[in-house]
């Protein structure tokens, strides 16, 4: 088996007894490097177990057994754990601050306006959170399905090296050597399986988050009916207001009226007083003359 990269940060090999190529991805091109300087350092010592078991199998004239010479496959190192146990998916979730809520007396006309606006922009600034909340939810979806399926291959992994574990158990000639590598392939298998422990965790958490974003669905529900409430109140103040402005009008026209006729009355007893004044002036000269 020859360990091949395929790209800066994901490399691959080939099992022809299993029929099946295996692929890793890492983090970054130091990780892949060193998988493969591992990968390389493991089929080179399978390759001199392999030599010496032989050269033993002749000396004793024994049957060979070919089963204990085959290739080792490399462990898996936290280090080529698919490159991802230091990347996590990010927090979609936003903390929203209290808003006030709109109170149930009458408000004036322009202050109800201003509360309409205020709802109007908070709700603009949730649905552009919501879009952004929706897309980070598809990308964790995507997430989760290639992970279920790195899940799948870790298990499978495993399941070979139980296997590759028991034909080592098998070879008395190579006890020591295959002590070692129990050791190192138990600690593989331990380390995939605390992955696999990671792997769930993770699918827990974005479970986490989606109803997370169902409740900022709620959330903007309720903020939408809570905006059609304020323009239907908006609506009951004009109306209101329209009738105070006819009212108002009505009553300065009626007011404007009553002065035009005081002023007339006014005018009409100047004109008595001064004929009145007149009348007293001109008795006043005849009671003198006579």
């Amino acid at each position: 088996m020859t360990f091949t990269k395929t790209s800066q940060k994901f490399g691959q090999w080939a099992d022809s007894r299993a029929n099946t190529v295996y692929g890793l991805g890492f983090s970054s091109e130091h990780h892949l490097s060193k998988f493969a300087e591992k990968f390389q350092e493991f089929k080179e010592a399978a390759r001199l177990a392999k030599e010496k078991s032989q050269e033993k199998m002749e000396l004793t004239s024994t049957p060979s057994q070919e089963s204990a010479g085959g290739d080792l496959q490399s462990p898996l190192t936290p280090e080529s754990i698919n490159g991802t146990d230091d990347e996590r998916t990010p927090d979609v979730t936003q903390n929203s601050e209290p808003r006030p809520e709109p109170t149930q007396n009458a408000l004036p006309f322009s202050h109800s306006s201003a509360i309409s606006k205020h709802w109007e922009a908070e709700l603009a600034t949730l649905k552009g959170n919501n879009a952004k909340l929706t897309a980070a939810l598809l990308e964790s979806t995507a997430n989760v399905k290639q992970w279920k399926q790195q899940l799948a291959a870790y298990q499978e992994e495993a399941e070979r090296l139980h296997k590759r574990v028991t034909e080592l158990e098998c070879v008395s000639s190579q006890a020591n050597a295959v002590h070692s590598h129990k050791t190192e392939l138990n600690q593989t298998i331990q380390e995939l399986e605390e992955t696999l422990k990671v792997k769930e965790e993770e699918i827990e958490r974005l479970k986490q988050e989606i109803d997370n974003a169902r409740e900022l669905q709620e959330q903007r529900d309720s903020l939408t009916q809570k905006l059609q409430e304020v323009e239907i109140r908006n609506k009951d103040l004009e109306g209101q207001l329209s009738d105070l402005e006819q009212r108002l009008e009505k009553s300065q026209n009626e007011q404007e009226a009553f002065r035009n006729n005081l002023k007339t009355l006014l005018e009409i007893l100047d004109g008595k007083i001064f004929e009145l004044t007149e009348l007293r002036d001109n008795l006043a000269k005849l009671l003198e003359r006579s």
